[in-house]
């Protein structure tokens, strides 16, 4: 795919000087707002079963035109970039203003950083080229073992230009590439069937995943996943000690305590973590940090969807609750500042705080000491889907790898485990944190309000005591 020109739309389509006006128009009297102008193409090809299942390519863009009065927020948006919708979208955007009388924000800070590169990774290769590639990837995963019955591979890619203008005059710009490949295998043996699936990316270039090295450890590792379920038994139920391992099963963390550390939750006082700033809510040595600044990480950011450069944010110290992630319009609306945390799905979505990389910091013990503590539970090194109530924090989670461990020994691995808890009890429950932190491999998607977008998580090897496990063992 030949690379297109790049996205500037206040040389080819809009006037920049009258799109000031109609903007300050639209927010005059108003706290805070700006203009969100976006251009996105995305790719996807999934080779299912030996042939080609979807092969797709979309093309948006957009404007979101937002003034922000006190708690109200008025959004209007269109697929039009125009001077003409610009103006029919200022009277929507308008009528959350009233009568004005707001008190204008300060102007986000500015940044240099450059987090990842600004290349569209859809440009490297042919549409004949990546097929090949899925066709390698199929053909290496079925020689690797016979048992293997049925391959899917997956190779997503996206290129998402945005421009943020806002009415004191500040114009940024950000140039988001992202990609994920993802493999899954399903093995047969005496009439038993299982799956593993394992993925990864990043905001990277597509070559950094065609490579030879990268694909193929992904095969393995799926097909180890898929094996290990083979030999699986029904999992135990009741009250015990799980021990969870480094890297993706921080998806738990994001969902049971990530949510509850959003500034929009915490304002409204609808999270299980509200009022609880400076007190001691998870076990000593817990820290919590979201970081959208880590390069070429999925959930990084150069900056946010309101322009605020990205950050590393600490919610949690030592046990201590320190911080919440905010975006521009809570943080006001509490007298705090913004952390970089304001995000949006598309042009066509009004942004709110949202997690970007979540985990947790490693400690000093080692992982198979901590295994070793356990004397009946078990080790949970995958995940699947799971539900969360953020007023609670009350979360239900499937495991997709998981062991039974017994006297510190781990044995058999078990299926249709989940995990029942609630996430302030778990944090406290914590009792021992592992010096092996790891980030996920680059394929979480984080969901809130109807809206997706792309996110990290992490952790190190982790002990908690006393967690429900659903099991079907007898």
């Amino acid at each position: 795919m030949a690379q297109t020109a790049p996205f500037r739309p206040f040389e080819t389509q809009l006037d920049k000087d009258v799109t000031l006006s109609i903007l300050r128009a639209a927010t005059e009297g108003a706290d805070d707002g700006e203009l969100f102008l976006e251009r996105k193409r995305s790719e996807m090809l999934l080779f299912d079963d030996g042939r080609v299942k979807t092969a797709s390519y979309d093309a948006s863009e957009g404007f979101g035109l937002r003034a922000v009065r006190g708690e109200v927020a008025g959004y209007a948006h269109a697929t039009e970039i125009s001077e003409n919708a610009l103006r029919r979208a200022m009277e929507t955007a308008r009528l959350a203003v009233g009568n004005g009388g707001g008190t204008w924000s300060d102007a986000p800070a500015k940044t240099n950083q450059r987090l990842y590169t600004d290349a569209d990774p859809m440009a490297g290769a042919g549409f004949a080229a990546k097929l090949d590639i899925l066709k390698e990837v199929d053909a290496f995963a079925r020689a690797l073992d016979r048992r293997v019955v049925q391959v899917s591979v997956s190779l997503a890619a996206s290129h998402q230009e945005v421009e943020i203008l806002r009415p004191d005059g500040i114009h940024v710009g950000d140039t988001r590439p992202m990609v994920r490949v993802n493999v899954s295998v399903i093995v047969e043996e005496n009439g038993r069937r299982e799956a593993g699936s394992a993925g990864g990316g990043g905001r990277i270039d597509m070559a950094d995943w065609l490579d030879l090295d990268n694909w193929k450890g992904l095969v393995q590792e799926a097909l180890r996943i898929a094996v290990v379920n083979l030999g699986a038994v029904p999992a135990p139920a009741g009250i015990m000690d799980v021990a969870l391992g480094p890297g993706w099963p921080g998806i738990l963390l994001h969902e049971a305590v990530g949510h509850g550390l959003e500034g929009d939750f915490n304002r409204k006082k609808s999270s299980a973590f509200a009022g609880l700033l400076g007190q001691q809510v998870a076990a000593k040595g817990v820290t919590v940090l979201d970081d959208g600044t880590i390069p070429d990480r999925r959930g990084s950011l150069t900056v946010d969807d309101e322009g605020t450069p990205s950050s590393r944010t600490t919610l949690i110290e030592d046990g201590v609750l320190v911080g919440f992630m905010q975006d521009r319009q809570n943080a006001r609306l509490v007298g705090v500042a913004p952390t970089g945390n304001g995000r949006r799905e598309s042009h066509a979505h009004a942004p709110m705080p949202r997690m970007t990389n979540t985990y947790m910091l490693g400690g000093e013990t080692a992982p198979g000491d901590i295994v070793a503590e356990v004397k009946d539970g078990i080790y949970a090194v995958g995940f699947g889907g799971g539900q969360v109530d953020i007023t609670n924090g009350k979360f239900v989670f499937s495991c997709t790898e998981a062991y039974r461990v017994e006297n510190g020994k781990v044995g058999a691995p078990v299926k249709g485990a989940t995990l029942i808890g609630d996430g302030a009890t778990a944090l406290q429950q914590i009792r021992a944190i592992g010096n092996d932190m790891a980030l996920d491999p680059g394929m979480g998607t984080c969901g809130k309000a109807g809206q997706w977008v792309p996110v990290g998580v992490g952790q190190p090897t982790v002990l908690i005591g006393g967690l429900t496990i659903g099991g079907s063992a007898a």
